[in-house]
């Protein structure tokens, strides 16, 4: 493990615009200061803008609509609503992941379209341009389910390994580790953030002293930590739930009383209800 590691915002990258080359902008502004194993955490909003992202959007809620999969949750506040959903990257978060700060009035920030992709696409171009072994992460903010408040996560990473995964080993006390697997793309995300800020207007920030974790661009990227659908314990609010089944109960109560078998509506409902909230 690292005795110590250091982190600092990457300072001297201008404001980007589309067309932009981000190898160009971060390499000018690093310098000669990144040296092997160095991680860098880049804001996806920087990525979206030299990929073009940008999308007029009088109204936000019509370029949520677009980039959203599936409904997970949704709930009204006094300034209107707010959606849970699952985007087309495979992540649930509130709007999608769509942005609309710093950017134009009367436009929206999308995601980038593979983040994994831009994110192998930025650490080859420096490590080919500077010489040296860094590793890559597409940072954006989300919140989390049963905590306030929010916090940077990787959604995108190259030339890293994106988990540390100590299943087979043992702890300090000699007892095996059955399920440890620290998500390490996303505690250096949050890292990056602290230096980074919201409004310094500093969209990069460096990891050092933690090198252990680079490796190969063709390693797992952001997309390998996307927990399945089907594996989600919670894959609907709780609110979505109970009207999936209620509706899925009503169908069956119907089928049942009308089925000319014996059974009844109540029991139908009653079996309907039970299946579809198990599968939400």
């Amino acid at each position: 493990m690292s005795a110590a590691m250091e982190v600092w915002a990457l300072e001297g990258v201008p404001e980007v615009r589309p067309g932009d080359d981000l190898v160009e902008l971060v390499a000018d502004a690093a310098g000669g200061t990144l040296a092997d194993g160095d991680i860098l955490v880049v804001t996806s909003k920087i990525v979206s803008k030299a990929e073009g992202r940008i999308v007029a959007a009088a109204d936000r809620e019509d370029a949520i609509t677009a980039e959203t999969v599936r409904v997970v949750a949704t709930r009204e506040y006094p300034g209107g609503i707010t959606r849970i959903v699952e985007n087309r990257l495979g992540m649930v978060a509130a709007a999608a992941g769509v942005d609309a700060s710093n950017t134009d009035d009367g436009t929206v920030l999308l995601l980038p379209v593979d983040p994994d992709a831009s994110a192998r696409a930025l650490a080859a171009g420096l490590r080919e341009r500077l010489g040296a072994e860094v590793g890559v992460i597409v940072s954006d903010t989300l919140g989390r389910p049963w905590r306030e408040g929010q916090t940077d996560v990787a959604i995108g990473a190259a030339g890293l390994h994106v988990v540390d995964d100590l299943r087979g080993q043992t702890d300090a006390a000699g007892k095996p580790l059955m399920v440890t697997l620290p998500c390490v793309a996303d505690e250096l995300a949050a890292a990056g953030d602290l230096v980074k800020g919201k409004a310094s207007g500093c969209p990069v920030a460096v990891v050092r002293g933690m090198g252990r974790l680079v490796g190969p661009l063709d390693l797992p990227g952001a997309r390998s930590i996307v927990r399945p659908s089907e594996r989600d314990m919670f894959r609907l609010g709780t609110e979505e739930a109970l009207e999936r089944g209620r509706r899925e109960g009503y169908a069956a109560g119907v089928a049942a009383a009308g089925a000319g078998g014996g059974g009844t509506f109540d029991e139908g409902y009653a079996a309907g209800f039970d299946e579809g909230r198990a599968e939400a």
